[in-house]
């Protein structure tokens, strides 16, 4: 298996309590890049600050041009689409919601998978639509890997399950366990 180097994650409805518990009980050690696309209101920058109160490792709202960093959690703000280049610095863009949204699970995923290719983990955790099920797709066809949430542990199933639908896992664990499978599958 190819060593991690990032930690692609989406969420929707449900999805601030999701990640206070995820990035809560991740091993500060990690030095990964973390990525975090979470559906908010159109504008809102105070996602990432909120999220900074919870996690073991440091929370920035990513900005154009600005270096993807490992052992950082990078946020999608509200409103642009988060893009990665090839050279690993963040893209906002305003172009058409996709899944009904901006930022979009799928458009953060799809540019990840093409700079990580197999050195990638796609993390699709509570939601109510299917933004980020072609995006997982596309990481596990890049060799990637791909946790899902269980559906059943989700608050809202929609999310997870249209990406066991569409993606499939490699891993799908309820979202009590999947900090434990990322620090294990990035520090070991």
């Amino acid at each position: 298996m190819i060593r991690p180097e990032a930690i692609a994650i989406g969420c929707s409805r449900g999805g601030f309590n999701a990640l206070k518990l995820l990035l809560g009980a991740l091993d500060p050690r990690l030095q990964q890049t973390l990525l975090v696309c979470c559906h908010t209101a159109s504008g809102s920058s105070v996602l990432a600050g909120l999220l900074a109160n919870h996690s073991t490792l440091p929370v920035v709202e990513a900005a154009e041009r600005q270096p993807a960093r490992g052992g950082t959690v990078h946020v999608a703000p509200g409103g642009y689409h988060l893009l990665l280049e090839h050279d690993r610095h963040f893209a906002l863009s305003v172009d058409d919601q996709v899944c009904f949204s901006r930022p979009s699970i799928d458009v953060l995923f799809e540019s990840a998978a093409d700079v990580y290719h197999a050195a990638l983990i796609g993390v699709v955790l509570t939601g109510a639509n299917g933004d980020g099920a072609a995006g997982l797709a596309q990481i596990r066809t890049r060799g990637g890997i791909a946790v899902v949430q269980t559906p059943d542990s989700a608050e809202a199933a929609a999310m997870p399950q249209a990406a066991l639908d569409i993606a499939g896992a490699d891993y799908c664990l309820p979202l009590e366990q999947i900090a434990a499978l990322l620090n294990r599958l990035c520090l070991t």
